[in-house]
């Protein structure tokens, strides 16, 4: 038997499809990964994102969103930490930007661990994950069926939609990577780049 009533699934598909396609700080910043390292570091991007996605699906499944919600300052820390970490990387995009430092493209594209690393800091700490766990999942729930198998379909959908979502944002901004050769157009897209990821540092912190 399919672990989720088919109801509940593709109503839950819709919504996730619309989330998943809303920008927000995850997809702000696969935009900017993109724009500065190129599209394989926004792939590479986007499944640290996921990971981090699925960490949470982990914690979900043993309660600690619960506990998260029980104790909101304690998540209040850990959003408040991970927009910090976004607006720094935008502030060290803008002033490499200023300096006309060629390594806001090619020299961070070169090391795809930095992308992941990055990835996954800006999904961990992202309040929108702990909104969807604690008031969007919820209601799809159903309590008369096994939990972990509810839990594996609907990580499924929201894994693969936000996937598709986050990696189309990223490769539309690394499309334009191989302009960032021109120093003049590199220096442009670098303040971009740093202004979207303050922005996503901003929707951390603001849609908390």
């Amino acid at each position: 038997m399919f672990p989720v009533d088919p109801e509940r699934y593709a109503l839950y598909l819709g919504v996730m499809a619309a989330m998943a396609a809303t920008p927000g700080p995850a997809n702000l910043f696969a935009i900017a990964t993109g724009l500065a390292r190129g599209p394989r570091a926004a792939l590479i991007g986007v499944a640290g994102m996921n990971t981090a996605m699925l960490v949470w699906y982990c914690a979900a499944g043993l309660g600690l969103a619960a506990l998260a919600q029980a104790w909101p300052s304690l998540f209040r820390i850990v959003a408040l930490g991970g927009g910090l970490y976004i607006a720094w990387l935008g502030v060290k995009a803008l002033i490499a930007a200023a300096r006309g430092e060629a390594s806001l493209g090619a020299a961070r594209a070169a090391n795809p661990n930095a992308a992941f690393r990055d990835g996954f800091a800006v999904q961990i700490g992202n309040p929108k994950a702990l909104l969807f766990f604690t008031v969007v999942l919820p209601p799809f729930i159903d309590p008369a069926r096994p939990m972990a198998g509810q839990l594996a379909a609907f990580a499924a959908a929201t894994l693969a939609l936000d996937g598709i979502a986050m990696s189309g944002y990223g490769l539309m901004g690394g499309a334009l990577s191989a302009r960032m050769q021109s120093p003049g157009f590199r220096r442009a897209f670098g303040v971009a780049v740093g202004l979207i990821l303050l922005a996503a540092a901003a929707l951390v912190v603001v849609r908390e």
